[in-house]
Order: structure tokens, then sequence, then C-alpha cells
């Protein structure tokens, strides 16, 4: 089941170290920005639309790691986009407001 539009789910800024899996090989980069429908990854690697990706990456607390997969639906040269197969879970927006989400900057202090 597709999801809708992308920009249907707010997105927030965020600074969270994912590993993927694309057909490319499997990295770990940095996420940008995240919501319930999808992600952007920041990265200067070329990984091609269209594409399934499995993505593995803490959220809500650094010993948890949330498992999920989606397609490439954009590319640029600071990164790329995922919609993921299904919304996640948790990621909803509540009155506006998102749930608190783990940063890497925060990793230390934990």
């Amino acid at each position: 089941m597709k999801i809708p539009n992308r920009h249907e789910y707010p997105h927030r800024t965020a600074y969270i170290i994912a590993k993927y899996t694309v057909k490319e090989g499997t990295h770990r980069d940095v996420i940008k920005n995240i919501g319930a429908g999808g992600l952007f990854i920041k990265t200067s690697r070329k990984v091609s639309l269209g594409q399934a990706v499995a993505l593995e990456f803490p959220l809500f607390q650094f010993d948890k790691i949330i498992k999920i997969s989606g397609q490439v639906i954009r590319g640029d040269h600071d990164g790329f986009a995922v919609e993921f197969d299904k919304p996640l879970d948790g990621l909803d927006c509540k009155d506006g407001e998102f749930p608190e989400i783990v940063h890497e900057s925060e990793r230390a202090s934990r």
C-alpha cells in the first residue's frame, strides 16, 4: 500500500545516525529530517531512485532500534529521501507537537 504524498506528514529536523542497505551496499549516514511517512538522509553517496531501502536507527531511545523499509523517492547532491512502506508508528504529530526523539548530540549525556 502506497503512502499518501509525503507532505501530508509533517517532518522535523533530526540528527540521528542511520544504518541503511541499498543495492549499492550498507552504509551509515545522518538522518537530516524525519516524519511518519519518510525521512531524508544526508550523504554524498549516489543512490538510485525507486530502489528499496532497509533502515535501522534509534528514534525514541538509543537502545531501541527502529527497523523500517521504504523506497528512494528523491536524490540530490546533499542526499536522498525515503518514503516508508507504511507510516512509522509513534511519530504521529499530535496537536501539532512531535514526540520527543533522540539526537546524536545527546548520546554522550545519556
